[in-house]
């Protein structure tokens, strides 16, 4: 029995006791605050670190940094700065743009930036870093595929997937988040530089390609992003791709019912079918409002009718625009306050206008609570990557993961499958070594595979020159000239041509003359000529300033080259013409010239160019490209787009046909395909049904060959003028020799729909034609009746 003294030390102890747990659990919730429980969800997370946040900590959330060369932030010796760093990100920061560092020094800076901003800061928010992957990562030592409109001639929704998971890894092993693709631009003018990192004309096409992109960058398409994958960043929102004149940024004078239904579509059907993270604002306005400002499109459209959840960012300087160049802002402070009302989440790539938040606030001309939503709404996207727990890479993952064989095989297989045969005249191709026993390869695309633009610069690069060579081994003799020079100042970088070469200049004839003599002379000691013309990333590109211009006014072959194949023509061999480029450029004399056997269409194939151009030439495969922008015969035919109104094209200009020189959809192989007239399982449907159709295609060839299959779809009586034909379905098939398959089509009411008279969206009932074949022209009908 304890006595009452040891009873009230007893209870004193306990006393104590619980004073000094309460405090432990007080120091140590204080010590590890909910936001840092990883066990917690994202959004509670999210709301207990906001609540802490200051304004000027919330503010930098909804901004970017960016440092390409490393100038700012690296020393001499490339290690971060931290001088700089505390200046810079003493509050934090929430995004951070592509640094061109090869892999270990890109490593080790986003390292650092992240250690500094967990450990240095007062509430240790690591930042998103995004980087541009177009067509592959942008950065030293990356794998390097097809530039997207030569990717998007394969037709192929796997490979898309397939190429855009490499480039999602490759990201990510190297620590970033974020990629500012997929572009899903419908671009119907050539003389646009931008054009190359389109799909090309087709509103369908882009939504298809632009949602298998999405899923290969993210992972699938749940909207659930991995260790391995990275946020897509849908651009440019929208009507981008049709600029005035075709110069970069100018206004486009669009009709509502065009811009919902080819500008609005691929974007609308991406975020349905895939759920990407984010969405970008275009540089253009639409009817006198630039998008960055256009509560409308961002709003209404975007949010409520399209039901898209995800971040919307700007595009670079697009929010300085509204000040500097759209003149509908007074200055910086103005420009944000109208981005932040339209929904612009984050300001890149580096602060002109999103620094004003606190003042803007302060002057109750902005609502704390926007604010909020738009952090909270970040953080969360922060929370649910992993970054908080998992925020540094490791040199070896990200150089293992560059340095893959299968990546390298699938560049080589990209871009088989997207080189196009335009012409085959008299079956030169595929090149025989047993009747061509010296092959003169010429140009001055020849000695170097040119990437495009937003390109990286791979571990290796195959010219068509080394491509032939190491293909026709001892079988026969290749013999090179450069023939010409299209440029000046550019150089064998891809990158340094689309980004640093300012001020082109055009070779002089004087300089191409003795080039062209030499080449004369190599011609007329070969069997055969494959001639590699077209373009480098200095005179198709982004136009950004002043003297660094991309888009033209021509779409003929520049400088000497057209001589340099008139010359080559002249010596009687035959010629096969190669086309390395973005832009789709007018050669409706080299298809009318005779004494051009053969012309490919073969854009930039990427780091794989020489060995994928060498099997195709050699016949290893047979080609299977086809175009996803019609050529035109010059630019005074623009636009030649293929899905045209009836009175579009009714008259033929003077003394010219204003057909493209090839259409929408062409491509040859090396087999000839046999297609049945399409079958319907039934004739008549009711606007909310459905029906099957199927077409039989035979190879008829001698070797196994893929085929585009393609369907279109033509309302034959309408409240409102419709394109004559409308794409609404492609599948690829592999056949062998004489194999037929049957390829089957659903379709189905969005097949059906358009915006009517009153601008509702939906069916009418009538007659449809669909057509069926290999191209935009060739094609075999049958008759639907909706009722």
């Amino acid at each position: 029995m304890l006595s009452i003294k040891s009873k009230v030390f007893f209870k004193m102890i306990l006393c104590f006791l619980c004073i000094f747990l309460c405090s432990a659990w007080v120091y140590k919730s204080e010590e590890k605050p909910l936001y840092k429980n990883s066990l917690l969800p994202a959004e509670e997370r999210a709301a207990d670190l906001l609540s802490r946040m200051t304004i000027e900590e919330k503010t930098v959330q909804l901004i970017g940094f960016w440092d390409i060369d490393g100038t700012k932030v690296l020393t001499g010796d490339s290690t971060f700065n931290e001088k700089i760093f505390q200046e810079i990100f003493r509050y934090g920061i929430g995004e951070i743009g592509p640094m061109n560092l090869p892999i270990e020094k890109d490593v080790k800076w986003k390292n650092a930036a992240q250690k500094f901003l967990l450990t240095k800061t007062r509430l240790g928010i690591p930042a998103i870093f995004h980087d541009e992957g177009c067509h592959g990562l942008m950065k030293p030592e990356a794998t390097v595929f097809p530039m997207t409109i030569g990717l998007a001639s394969s037709w192929d929704e796997k490979l898309f997937e397939d190429v855009y998971d490499v480039t999602a890894r490759e990201m990510r092993a190297r620590g970033g988040h974020q990629a500012l693709t997929p572009i899903l631009d419908v671009g119907r003018d050539p003389r646009f530089g931008r054009i190359e990192e389109f799909y090309g004309e087709d509103p369908f096409l882009n939504s298809r390609l632009g949602a298998a992109q999405v899923r290969g960058l993210q992972g699938g398409s749940t909207g659930v992003i991995d260790q391995y994958h990275v946020l897509a960043t849908l651009k440019h929102f929208t009507a981008h791709g049709s600029p005035e004149g075709g110069l970069n940024r100018n206004s486009g004078n669009i009709s509502m019912r065009d811009l919902r239904e080819i500008h609005i579509y691929p974007f609308q059907y991406v975020i349905e079918q895939a759920k990407p993270a984010a969405v970008m604002a275009s540089y253009n306005e639409i009817d006198g409002v630039p998008s960055h400002s256009n509560a409308w499109l961002l709003q209404e459209v975007l949010r409520k009718e399209l039901v898209f959840k995800g971040l919307i960012v700007s595009d670079y300087e697009g929010i300085r625009q509204l000040h500097a160049d759209h003149k509908v802002a007074e200055g910086s402070k103005e420009a944000a306050l109208l981005a932040l009302k339209a929904g612009v989440q984050i300001e890149l790539p580096l602060p002109d206008s999103y620094h004003t938040i606190p003042e803007l606030i302060k002057e109750n001309k902005l609502d704390i609570s926007l604010i909020d939503s738009y952090v909270k709404q970040i953080l969360i996207l922060k929370f649910n990557l992993g970054l908080f727990e998992n925020p540094y890479v490791k040199v070896s993952d990200a150089i293992a993961e560059a340095k893959k064989a299968t990546s390298q095989k699938l560049a080589l297989k990209a871009a088989q499958k997207s080189i196009i045969l335009l012409k085959n005249k008299d079956n030169v191709l595929p090149l025989s070594t047993n009747k061509y026993k010296k092959i003169a390869v010429i140009g001055p695309n020849a000695d170097f595979a040119y990437l495009g633009g937003y390109s990286g610069t791979p571990y290796y690069n195959v010219s068509i020159l080394d491509g032939i060579k190491k293909r026709a081994g001892n079988s026969a003799e290749v013999i090179y000239a450069k023939g010409c020079e299209i440029t000046q100042n550019h150089k064998k970088n891809s990158f340094y041509n689309w980004k640093y070469a300012l001020d082109i200049k055009l070779a002089t004839p004087e300089q191409n003359k003795p080039l062209i003599e030499e080449a004369r002379k190599v011609a007329l000691g070969s069997d055969v000529v494959i001639l590699v013309v077209g373009d480098n990333e200095t005179t198709c590109r982004e136009a950004w300033m002043k003297g660094h211009e991309g888009d033209r006014s021509s779409l003929d072959l520049l400088g000497s080259q057209n001589e340099l194949i008139n010359t080559i023509v002249a010596t009687g061999k035959p010629v096969i013409i190669y086309l390395m480029g973005g832009r789709p450029l007018a050669i409706g004399h080299l298809k009318e010239n005779e004494g051009v056997k053969a012309i490919l269409e073969g854009w930039y194939m990427g780091q794989e160019t020489g060995n994928a151009a060498a099997s195709i030439l050699f016949g290893d495969i047979a080609p299977s490209g086809k175009l996803t922008v019609s050529l035109p015969r010059s630019a005074g035919h623009i636009p030649v787009y293929y899905s045209r109104k009836s009175m579009s094209r009714a008259f033929d200009y003077a003394f010219s046909d204003n057909e493209p020189v090839y259409a929408f959809g062409h491509g040859l192989s090396y087999v000839s395909f046999e297609y049945s007239s399409p079958k319907l399982s039934k004739p008549i449907i009711n606007s909310s049904g459905s029906v099957t159709l199927t077409v039989d295609v035979t190879n008829k060839g001698h070797m196994q060959a893929e085929e585009v299959v393609q369907l279109y779809i033509r309302d034959q009586v309408a409240s409102v003028t419709r394109p004559v034909k409308e794409l609404k379905g492609f599948k690829r098939v592999t056949l062998n020799p004489g194999e037929t398959k049957t390829v089957s089509f659903i379709i189905d009411p969005p097949l059906l729909s358009f915006y009517d008279i009153r601008m509702n969206y939906g069916i009418e009932p009538g007659k449809f034609t669909l057509m069926t074949g290999g191209n935009s022209t060739d094609l075999k009908s049958v008759e639907l009746e909706v009722r």
